[in-house]
C-alpha cells in the first residue's frame, strides 16, 4: 500500500478534472430545461479526469516525493 495517501500531483489533478466535470453535469441538471448535453459533457469530462490519473501515474507523478 502506498505511504502517500494520495497527496501527489496526479491524484490532486484527477481530483481537479473530476470536480470540474461534477460542476459541469451539475449545472447542466439544473438548468431549465435540463441540458442533457451539458450534463454528458460533464460525464465525460469525469472520465476524463481518471485518464488524466493514469497518464500522471505511468509519468512517474504519482509516487511521494518526500
Amino acid at each position: 500500500m502506498s505511504d502517500n495517501h494520495g497527496n501527489t500531483p496526479a491524484a490532486w489533478t484527477a481530483v481537479i478534472v473530476a470536480l470540474a466535470g461534477f460542476v459541469v453535469g451539475g449545472i447542466g441538471l439544473m438548468l431549465s430545461p435540463v441540458n442533457m448535453v451539458l450534463f454528458w459533457v460533464g460525464v465525460v469530462i469525469v472520465a476524463a479526469g481518471a485518464v488524466v490519473f493514469v497518464a500522471m501515474d505511468k509519468a512517474g507523478l504519482h509516487e511521494s516525493s518526500h
